[in-house]
């Protein structure tokens, strides 16, 4: 979660900027070993549990390095890695003196392996696969050993590619069936024109010459082997982009991740992502591109772009070359598509003249006026909701964003208040909140949205290492929304989602539905430019780093790290057995506490622990929560089934107990609650000119009335049953500007 400069941030910034970093100190100005110097230091003066780089730490980025970039054991040899060894115990001593003799000696050898993996799975996708042969991978590669010699390795390429290509020719097979007209009614029956055997299914088997549909048996063999390979080739065409830059920045991560799963090191081009999702806007075209062959293919317009508007280019296009306003274009074919996006995105009001061949087949250049692109879906929806004639009000918050550059802009607190007005102007009678899936964001507009809700007080206790707490207060004693509030969180529920529903169940706000804990994550960041701390530079942009300088702590004192946020009603969802949380994380800091703030337990509520309580007793007797609960210990079974058969009759045993238990559970997708949802006045207004817009408020609000915590949530609010506190018309209250 990033906060703006504290106090704590302010003194290590000229800490750091005392030690006078220039490129004088580095006997060959090496930007590696610079960032690396910079990096470490930073992490050992800012930190807030700063690590001992000693052995243990080497040992440690030993083993995540090589895991990070061979995770499934494809690539290097036995050989290799005890070459490696040598600098088990070393790379404390490496980085201390800025050596990076341990990362080109396993890039250089990455580079050949990886030419040599190229010419290994095209071999072996040249020749058919035997898919009666009684044999059968293991996908979990944790504790497997690297391959001993190139035979071995060769040996597990095949069984991947077998395992990757066993899915693509079995639905291949049962499309071409479903085409021949062969309906199976009874064991051993087959389609009449096929006499003999050599691929077998349960129940029946097929010979290579048997025609399905347009091929035989035999041409669909080769046509999943095709598309395993297309695919293969587009991941090595990826990987043949990244520059030796890329790896090292993988490097640099597994130094930094040492220290905790949230310190981040970012690329130039990697801090520009993480600004635009903060912030939910950029200035471009309005297009997501996908790199292919021919160029840089339109995959998505983005609603409300400068495309959009000009409808001059359709999913599909791809782009060929790229010109700045009448100058000569440039070719992108093959060109990295993160170079070619610099290339088409600019400043708003500037002109990119785009080479597109059109989808059907012409060739034109479109010249496109670029603006500011806003991302719809990063921001605060809502919606009315209705049953009985009685109206709620649902508000869904994908991440607490920001702009950092300028706050008044656009952020999630005050996007939230204007929803709630909104809402009241409906004359809504409880509020629902969701958070679920949401990552967090920014501290301040958590502590301000808070404050939507309660008169004053407490939201958040902060400490930096070693120094005592600050306390984020609401000090606004107007209330935007003074009515029942439920908050819905999962666990994906994170960092200042995790602020905020413990603030709201600490004051007994809110009641809090959702997974028994949310993710786990109490720790503060700050995002830090490189660039502020040395004093001359020749590498360019040097990046920034995310660095965790701080923890939180509820009101009531307790830590939010590791253990989450308790739901007051917990219901399963999928996910209930996956190991999700921060607690299943690398390096992750410990659960503590400190002294409670001081607060007062909100009084709005006559009924608080009734509602609770009738709640748990819906739960407890409802089929469809039952059967939730059952898929999510399913999926957890399938999750830790990692011996795949690559024998196809065994396979389609496994599809079908796969499919069957799936099918049982379909009836979840079916469910419907019975709620009516509608978008609000504004967005009606909007529809007229974006359909787009239109259909996804339609699918939300479908998705909407198949959600059983939400339905659940609008129980818990007409069970809410507030005290008259503030005299004859307890919902009115006065509005946060």
């Amino acid at each position: 979660m990033k906060k703006k400069f504290t106090l704590a941030f302010m003194v290590l910034l000229v800490a750091v900027a005392s030690c006078s970093f220039t490129n004088t100190s580095f006997e060959n100005n090496d930007k590696d070993k610079l960032l690396l110097d910079l990096i470490t230091y930073v992490l050992e003066k800012g930190h807030y549990e700063p690590k001992n780089i000693n052995d243990t730490f080497s040992s440690n980025v030993f083993d995540d390095f090589i895991d990070i970039i061979d995770p499934t054991k494809r690539y290097f040899l036995e050989s290799d890695i005890k070459e490696f060894e040598q600098y088990r115990f070393q790379i404390d001593d490496q980085i201390k003196n800025t050596d990076i003799t341990f990362f080109n000696l396993v890039y250089q050898r990455l580079m050949k392996r990886m030419g040599e993996a190229k010419e290994i799975y095209q071999e072996l996708l040249g020749q058919p696969f035997d898919y009666t042969l009684e044999e059968s991978i293991s996908i979990d590669y944790n504790d497997e050993a690297f391959a001993s010699n190139s035979r071995e390795l060769k040996e597990r390429w095949r069984k991947q590619l077998k395992y990757n290509t066993l899915g693509v020719y079995d639905n291949k097979i049962s499309d071409g069936l479903r085409v021949a007209g062969y309906t199976k009614t009874g064991a051993g029956e087959k389609p009449a024109d096929m006499a003999s055997v050599n691929t077998s299914i349960k129940g029946f088997e097929l010979k290579s010459t048997d025609k399905l549909g347009d091929l035989t048996v035999a041409e669909i063999e080769v046509a999943a082997r095709e598309t395993t390979k297309n695919t293969l080739d587009e991941f090595f065409d990826f990987i043949d982009d990244l520059e030796r830059k890329d790896w090292f920045v993988q490097y640099i991560n597994t130094i930094v991740d040492e220290f905790d799963p949230h310190t981040f090191y970012f690329a130039p081009d990697d801090k520009d992502k993480f600004d635009i999702s903060m912030s939910g806007k950029f200035e471009g075209i309005g297009a997501r591109l996908q790199k292919k062959p021919e160029g840089a293919k339109i995959v998505e317009i983005i609603s409300g772009g400068p495309v959009w508007r000009a409808q001059s280019l359709e999913v599909g296009d791809e782009i060929l070359k790229v010109g700045q306003d009448g100058e000569e274009a440039i070719d992108i074919v093959g060109m990295r598509l993160d170079d070619a996006i610099k290339l088409i995105k600019g400043p708003k009001g500037t002109i990119v003249d785009l080479t597109v061949r059109r989808v059907d087949g012409s060739v034109e250049q479109v010249s496109i006026t670029r603006d500011v692109v806003v991302l719809e879906e990063s921001y605060a929806k809502s919606a009315t909701v209705t049953r009985e004639a009685k109206k709620y009000g649902i508000i869904h918050l994908p991440k607490f964003y920001v702009d950092f550059e300028d706050y008044t802009e656009r952020n999630a607190a005050s996007d939230v208040a204007k929803e709630v007005e909104r809402l009241k102007s409906e004359g809504i009678e409880g509020l629902v909140l969701d958070l679920r899936d949401n990552g967090g964001g920014s501290l301040k507009t958590v502590v301000e949205m808070a404050g939507l809700f309660i008169k004053d007080g407490p939201i958040v206790q902060v400490r930096s290492s070693g120094k005592r707490k600050e306390v984020h207060e609401d000090k606004d004693e107007r209330i935007q929304w003074d009515g029942p509030l439920v908050v819905l969180v999962n666990e994906l529920s994170a960092s200042a989602s995790e602020i905020l529903a413990a603030a709201m169940q600490d004051y007994k706000r809110a009641v809090v539905i959702g997974s028994k804990q949310t993710f786990g994550k109490g720790t503060v960041q700050n995002v830090i430019p490189l660039d502020n701390i040395v004093r001359s530079n020749e590498h360019g942009d040097l990046g920034a780093i995310k660095l965790t300088t701080q923890k939180f702590y509820r009101i009531n004192g307790g830590s939010t790290q590791l253990e989450g946020v308790k739901s007051d009603i917990v219901v399963p969802d999928r996910y209930s057995y996956i190991d999700l949380g921060e607690r299943d994380q690398e390096n992750p800091l410990e659960w503590d506490k400190i002294s409670p703030a001081d607060y007062e337990v909100w009084n709005g509520y006559n009924d608080f622990e009734t509602a609770i309580k009738n709640s748990k007793a819906r739960m407890a007797n409802n089929p469809q929560i039952k059967l939730i609960e059952e898929n999510a210990q399913w999926l957890k079974r399938q999750q830790d089934q990692t011996e795949v058969s690559l024998n196809y009759e065994q396979f389609k045993i496994s599809e079908e107990k796969s499919k069957k238990q799936s099918d049982y559970f379909k009836s979840l997708r079916d469910y419907d609650s019975k709620l009516t949802f509608e978008s609000l006045k504004y967005e009606n207004e909007l529809f007229a000119q974006d359909s787009v817009l239109r259909e996804k408020r339609n699918r939300w609000h479908k998705n909407l009335a198949k959600d059983i915590y939400v339905e659940e949530a609008i129980n818990v609010l007409q069970d809410l049953k507030l005290n008259n506190f503030k005299g004859s018309n307890p919902k009115l209250a006065s509005v946060k500007g």
